[in-house]
Order: C-alpha cells, then structure tokens, then sequence
C-alpha cells in the first residue's frame, strides 16, 4: 500500500460487504421504487422501497414468516416459499397503487432459476411490472415444488433415507409426494380464489 499522510476511510457499510455504493446509486438515479430482496438460510423477505433524502421509506413487505397465516408448514427458504413470498408481495403492493419497481438483489449473486428469482416470478405472477428477462427466471415445475415431489418418489423405497431427507415435511404433515396439492392450495388462499 502506498504511504501517504492523508488516507480516507471507506464507508462503514463498505468496509463490511453491505452495500455497492455504485449499483446503489444508479438505481436511485432511476427516481422508481426498488423490489429489494434478501435472503438467509431458512427465509426470504422482500420490500418495495421508496428513496427519500432523509432516509428510505419500506412501502410494502413481505416475509417467508408470514406465509404461515396461509397454512404453509414447510421450510420459508426453499424456492417454492420464495415464489409465494413474490406472490403475496405483488397482492400487498396492488393494493397499494403500485405497478411497477426495479429489482435490486444487493450483494447477492445472481444465479439463473435461484430463489431470488424465484420470488420475482410471483411478483411478475401477481401483476407487478419488473424490467427482466424472462430467461433467467425458474421454471413453473421448479416454483411449484415439482422437483421435491420428483426426489421425494424416487428415495422412496428407501425408508430410513426418505424418513431421514424428508423430516421436515413429514414432522409438519405435509406429504412431499403430493407437494403439487398443498402448494396450489396455500397459492389459491394468497391470490384469494
């Protein structure tokens, strides 16, 4: 490193891994709402932000926490949740007046078909306007769960590896053979058919 009697410090956010200042700001510079999404292991929660001067305004949220008012007992953190979580977002921001926002993933990776984008589907699903391409989306058979049900049947015949894969589903009663039905059916409580 170069010596030099004066040195600035980078932000604090910065120097932490938390936010691109640069990626930031081209987006605010665009004057529309952002769809931002983060994630942890076991959840996914997304905001529709407003930027103001003195401090961004949360205009609509939505956690993978809540979907259990819908009747969903599994993991919040797994790609069908996240496309619930898009989908209960879209309804709550409809309401609300909103048509249209940018997505900003923060310093999350973007990878093709992940849960990122997986809730941006149930946003898009529900009526809400994000510029993307429709490439990196995931498929509908992955947003509705098809793959667990697809793993679920094939390690079936081995009982103690099936128990022990699928404990989660089978503690909280949920047939992971027949996902299809229970996912259509907390879809249809949150769309409100």
């Amino acid at each position: 490193m170069k010596e030099s009697n004066t040195y600035t410090v980078p932000l604090r956010r910065k120097r932490e891994g938390k936010t691109n200042y640069r990626k930031r700001l081209r987006m605010l510079l665009s004057n529309k709402l952002r769809l931002v999404v983060r994630r942890s292991l076991n959840n996914i929660s997304a905001q529709i932000i407003e930027y103001r001067q003195n401090g961004d305004r949360v205009v609509a949220c939505a956690h993978s926490m809540e979907l259990k008012k819908f009747g969903w007992k599994t993991d919040g953190g797994n790609t069908p949740s996240a496309y619930l979580v898009g989908l209960l977002l879209g309804k709550k921001a409809k309401e609300k007046g909103i048509k249209e926002a940018i997505l900003d993933i923060g310093l999350n990776k973007s990878i093709k078909g992940s849960r990122i984008y997986a809730l941006l589907k149930g946003a898009l699903d529900s009526g809400l306007n994000v510029p993307c391409s429709q490439d990196i989306l995931p498929s509908n058979e992955r947003t509705r769960g098809m793959h667990i049900m697809n793993y679920a049947s094939l390690i079936m015949k081995d009982n103690e590896n099936y128990n022990k894969k699928m404990s989660n589903y089978i503690r909280n009663k949920v047939n992971p053979v027949e996902f299809d039905k229970y996912f259509n059916e907390i879809r249809k409580k949150i769309v409100g058919e």
